[in-house]
């Protein structure tokens, strides 16, 4: 037996220097692409993986000119970072435009690795209130097309035998608050679809994972969110603050590397302990 036990440490080996468990390097080359990627969480994420020299693909809804302003900002400072990038408006509710859009990804930026449903908006009401758009456009926006984009690349990833897939939900799919039906139904579903497209996918080498972010500093959630909604969660957070993009973003970036290659169908909250 302690011959068998030596023989088999000779065959492992020793590592006489340690290797990072997190090496950002190795996402270098890759290609991403962020759905809802001009602002707030989707820029944050898209600059992030950029970081690490991952070539980015991302879309925008066109709302008007400062949308379009916004993703060419976005694009000029991705660039900057000597990526390649490939962007366009796509309305996520669209199936036809969400397969062309990854369609024309993959013949821009030679194949697609990494996909982050970031994508979503809010139309807040009491659901006795709430009419047939306001629950058709949120829940469309934020689960129907996160389902598309995992649909059109799922070909893709399962031939290539490998690929990763973070989806946006929110601590809000996990626990609802007043007014937001649509909202926590739609994350709700999205937490749903994470699971069931990892067991799916998961015997190709595709991982999927969602983050759940609480109240993240961003100008939709400034601009339309009381203050005092943002005190409340400030006082419930046991961190006793909001989150910034950035703390999403990293989060992103660990599910989208090696150092979370066995980990998979999972929710991350990343709400400074709002859900405690």
């Amino acid at each position: 037996m302690h011959d068998a036990v030596e023989a088999l440490l000779d065959e492992v080996g020793v590592e006489t220097q340690p290797q990072p468990l997190f090496d950002s390097t190795r996402l270098r080359g890759q290609v991403a692409l962020v759905t809802g990627g001009s602002s707030g969480i989707g820029r944050a994420v898209a600059l992030e993986l950029a970081r690490c020299g991952v070539h980015i693909a991302f879309c925008f809804l066109d709302s008007g000119a400062q949308s379009r302003l916004d993703a060419q900002e976005v694009a000029q400072r991705l660039r900057a970072m000597e990526v390649r990038v490939f962007f366009r408006s796509c309305d996520v509710r669209d199936s036809r435009e969400v397969r062309d859009f990854v369609r024309e990804v993959q013949e821009e930026l030679g194949g697609i690795q990494i996909l982050v449903n970031n994508a979503g908006i809010g139309r807040d009401s009491a659901l006795w209130r709430m009419e047939d758009h306001e629950w058709e456009g949120v829940v469309r926006t934020n689960l129907d097309g996160a389902f598309f984009f995992t649909r059109a690349v799922a070909p893709l990833m399962r031939a290539q035998e490998y690929g990763k897939i973070v989806n946006v939900t929110s601590v809000h799919g996990l626990r609802s608050e007043f007014g937001i039906a649509n909202y926590s139904a739609s994350k709700a579903g999205l937490i749903g679809l994470t699971r069931s497209a990892a067991v799916e996918l998961g015997p190709r080498n595709v991982n999927v994972n969602a983050v759940a972010p609480g109240y993240i500093r961003t100008t939709r959630l400034t601009d339309g969110v009381p203050s005092e909604v943002l005190d409340r969660a400030r006082e419930r957070a046991v961190l006793g603050r909001l989150g910034d993009p950035q703390d999403v973003a990293g989060v992103v970036l660990f599910l989208c590397s090696e150092a979370a290659r066995h980990i998979t169908g999972v929710v991350i909250p990343v709400d400074g302990g709002y859900l405690l």
